[in-house]
């Protein structure tokens, strides 16, 4: 940039979080835009570039940004207090209505972040069983834990069920204490759970994972072998709960685990996630039911948080109309349609993955069915794609494309559009 000529608003931001952040940012997205504001299904930069967004905050912000009506419950609970460290009533009034949401809850506790959400589903699974070891599958995404962080983006592929942590900093031990299996793969899984049978306290799984649906069968085998042999099923449905459907992927596959994740949707924009599950397998949160050894302690400064709880409350009711499910989905299979019709019609293979309400493009001409099937991505045509989509106005994530409810017709209309260019820059390209 020539010395005389001044930055742009954003480039100072970018400037100034170079100063102050590792790498530059808070280590979500990547840190070349700062967002200054969104409403509905727009945001804004601070140099004031209007996008319409298919990140909608990694996927919280269901029913768009600054809902007027989630803006007013959260209005109205603000001058009543912010946080408490205490029961409060919002709190209780949202875990009534996940309990008579989501088929395995009986009962609900609040923490902050799904990746807290599912470190306590795990420990609550040994808690329950008395066994040590967690299986979970390739690619699957749990948070930040130590055994989260074991095969989610493995740099190589080992031989199952070998664990590769993904992070620097974590205790060899792990790795001994978690069992990796491939998605969709039901024989092999039913081969691990022989081999270290009475040894697995939970079997961990996103029922989508990241983009990849299920294959017919595979969730009713991890349900009726988990039960057989004693062992927790927990779905991480931090991304799915009541994205997929009301019910979450509980309600949309017809599968019920032992205990669920959520965060994302539930807070409404705001830090707030949960685990629900079985009165059994929630009991040992409750030490008058289960004595000091099997007590599983948890606290939270802002679990329950009553602001949070009342931006959930509204989005979960807004979710709740009549027609709300069949808005999205439609946005959804429109943007889907759009995709493969346009690389079709470059000439250039690819695979749409996912479901209406959570998708994208994989550039590969093979069928994607777990983590292994996503790395045959081409990586220069995703990034040129998504650098032609933001040229475009269209903000999404590298590897997904959340739609929300506050899309309207004209935005669905500028995306297709948006696509269509996108592809034949990359077809003139090729």
């Amino acid at each position: 940039m020539p010395h005389d000529q001044p930055q742009s608003n954003q480039d100072q931001w970018l400037a100034r979080a170079r100063d102050v952040l590792p790498a530059g940012g808070f280590g979500n997205f990547p840190a070349n835009i700062v967002i200054a504001r969104g409403e509905g299904a727009h945001v804004w930069d601070e140099d004031g570039r209007q996008y319409i967004d298919y990140l909608i905050g990694s996927g919280p912000m269901l029913v768009g940004h600054s809902h007027p009506e989630v803006m007013e419950a959260v209005a109205a609970q603000m001058p009543l207090g912010q946080t408490f460290f205490a029961n409060n009533a919002r709190g209780i009034e949202l875990a009534e209505i996940i309990v008579d949401a989501v088929a395995c809850a009986d009962k609900v506790r609040f923490v902050s972040t799904g990746g807290e959400a599912d470190m306590y589903a795990m420990r609550l699974a040994r808690a329950h069983t008395g066994r040590d070891k967690i299986l979970k599958f390739e690619g699957g995404y749990h948070g930040m834990s130590d055994h989260a962080l074991m095969s989610l983006a493995p740099k190589s592929l080992a031989n199952f069920p070998m664990a590769i942590p993904d992070s620097a900093g974590i205790l060899d031990h792990v790795r001994d204490t978690t069992v990796v299996a491939p998605f969709n793969d039901a024989e092999v899984f039913v081969q691990l759970l022989d081999e270290f049978e009475g040894q697995i306290a939970g079997v961990i799984v996103e029922p989508l994972q990241r983009l990849v649906p299920p294959a017919p069968g595979f969730l009713e085998t991890l349900r009726a072998e988990t039960q057989k042999r004693g062992i927790v099923l927990i779905f991480d449905e931090v991304v799915t709960g009541f994205r997929l459907a009301y019910g979450g992927a509980q309600e949309l596959y017809g599968v019920t685990p032992d205990l669920c994740t959520m965060g994302k949707v539930i807070g409404g924009g705001f830090p707030l996630a949960a685990i629900a599950g079985t009165d059994d397998v929630m009991a040992h949160f409750d030490k008058d039911r289960v004595g000091d050894d099997k007590f599983t302690f948890q606290i939270g400064t802002l679990s329950g948080n009553p602001v949070a709880a009342a931006a959930g409350i509204k989005t979960l009711e807004i979710l709740r109309r009549p027609g709300a499910y069949d808005q999205l989905r439609r946005s959804g299979r429109t943007l889907m349609t759009a995709i493969s019709d346009a690389f079709a019609k470059a000439d250039i293979p690819v695979e749409v993955v996912g479901d209406p309400t959570l998708f994208d493009v994989v550039f590969t001409d093979t069928t994607v069915k777990d983590y292994r099937g996503t790395l045959k991505n081409d990586p220069a045509q995703s990034q040129s794609y998504n650098a032609f989509l933001r040229e475009r106005g269209i903000f999404k994530p590298d590897s997904k494309m959340y739609p929300c409810l506050a899309l309207t017709e004209e935005d669905t209309a500028q995306t297709v559009e948006a696509i269509a260019s996108a592809v034949e820059v990359m077809a003139g390209m090729a």
